[in-house]
């Protein structure tokens, strides 16, 4: 019997060494003066002794830090299968990801950009450079995305959007943007210099690894549409797909699987 017990003893702690593990970390953000919950998924071989790519997952409008965890739970499974560490910041319940030059309470870009980051390559053995590090996310997190690897190519390597509202000018008087821009009748040049659409100007010699996909039921399906034939028109290459689908989370959990397989190529530098 005592043979048994630590052969079960063992193998117990064998299998526990090797689960991802999940941290909730609260950050201080100078920026905005608060603290910020996020989530960090470390694979199952995660190990001091040597550096891990990291994936920053955005959510969006009216959800935050736990919501891809607790609609997509394999996210575990998946950072293990790539070996990747993913961080699932909070960014506002419809933040937009900017810093906003109305509200001064509102710095996701500051945050995400330079505070986030630097905790996060801090306290975890990350590639602490844009090799390794990567950005996508939803919706609102979409346009994020998108719109913070765009201004700081310099930290990001990769980035990805799913659904993204990757022009928001249609949309005057939804999610809150006119809080964080202004009214679009009032203050029309803001909302022209920070739509995703009018920022490819921004993208230097093809660095920026690009994926972006949308459901054909999407509201922001003719946006994406637009999005990818400007980066067409403009010789920008990018992955672009489209699938049925409506702008839900049966769209995103499949959709993320497909990201998870370009981001995994770049980091393993299938992409030059």
């Amino acid at each position: 019997m005592k043979f048994i017990f630590i052969v079960f003893f063992v193998l117990l702690n064998s299998t526990l060494s090797f689960a991802s593990h999940i941290d909730t970390l609260l950050i201080e953000s100078p920026s905005m003066n608060k603290t910020i919950s996020n989530i960090v998924i470390l694979p199952n071989k995660y190990t001091t002794q040597k550096k891990f790519p990291v994936l920053y997952l955005l959510h969006g409008a009216t959800d935050d830090y736990k919501s891809w965890l607790t609609n997509f739970p394999q996210l575990e499974k998946f950072a293990d299968k790539y070996s990747m560490i993913i961080v699932c910041p909070d960014g506002g319940y419809t933040s937009w990801y900017f810093d906003s030059p109305i509200q001064e309470d509102i710095k996701y870009e500051t945050y995400v950009t330079y505070e986030l980051i630097s905790f996060i390559d801090k306290k975890y053995k990350t590639i602490p450079n844009r090799t390794g590090r990567a950005i996508t996310g939803l919706s609102m997190g979409g346009h994020g995305a998108f719109y913070l690897s765009f201004k700081h190519q310099d930290i990001w390597g990769a980035a990805g959007s799913m659904s993204g509202g990757l022009d928001i000018r249609p949309f005057p008087n939804n999610w809150d943007i006119s809080l964080r821009l202004g009214k679009y009748s009032l203050n029309t040049e803001l909302w022209e210099e920070n739509t995703v659409i009018n920022m490819l100007h921004l993208l230097d010699n093809n660095n920026l690894k690009l994926i972006f996909d949308c459901g054909t039921d999407d509201f922001f399906y003719d946006a994406n549409e637009r999005f990818h034939q400007k980066l067409v028109d403009n010789e920008i290459p990018h992955d672009y797909i489209v699938r049925p689908g409506k702008h839900n989370w049966e769209y995103w959990s499949n959709s993320i699987q497909y990201q998870f397989i370009f981001f995994n190529n770049f980091f393993k530098k299938k992409y030059k």
